[in-house]
């Protein structure tokens, strides 16, 4: 008896359809890939310190984070109270910054920062968020002047 293969309606084989359907599957997936990471090619917010922000900058605009050391005596209120100007370090560049807003209540002089936002034409980084960061020597204000000892005994008690 000879075999014959199974034909579905239409005159394609069963197997041959699987193959298209994989196929055309497989042209979706990458598909809606490449669209999801054209999409958010913009949205992506790179990370720079001064020195690359100064030796190759962004275009301005750009939504970009800069990340170092608020610089010893930059920090600036302006007159209307609500916008801050400081400077951003990494002992090889400073890069000016505007801030308009509420800061974190860790973000002083001579303490690590990340800001988010642009810079503008005039090389002036426009913040729109800032970001305080403590060292590994972080201590709470309310335990700052207790010792050691005292200072275990009250994460003892509050386990």
């Amino acid at each position: 008896m000879a075999q014959t293969a199974h034909v579905r309606p239409g005159g394609i084989k069963a197997k041959h359809q699987r193959l298209v359907l994989l196929a055309v599957a497989l042209v979706v997936l990458v598909s809606a890939a490449l669209l999801a990471a054209w999409a958010l090619r913009n949205q992506a917010s790179y990370f720079y310190v001064p020195a690359e922000i100064v030796a190759k900058p962004p275009e301005p605009g750009r939504a970009v984070r800069l990340g170092g050391m608020v610089a010893q005596g930059s920090l600036k209120t302006e007159a209307d109270g609500v916008t801050i100007a400081f400077a951003v370090e990494d002992g090889k560049a400073r890069v000016p910054v505007r801030f308009k807003g509420i800061v974190p209540s860790l973000f002083v002089e001579g303490s690590g920062v990340v800001a988010e936002g642009h810079l503008d034409p005039g090389g002036t980084f426009q913040a729109d968020n800032l970001l305080a960061k403590h060292d590994e020597n972080y201590v709470p204000r309310e335990m700052k002047d207790m010792s050691r000892e005292q200072a275990e005994q009250v994460m003892r008690e509050t386990k």
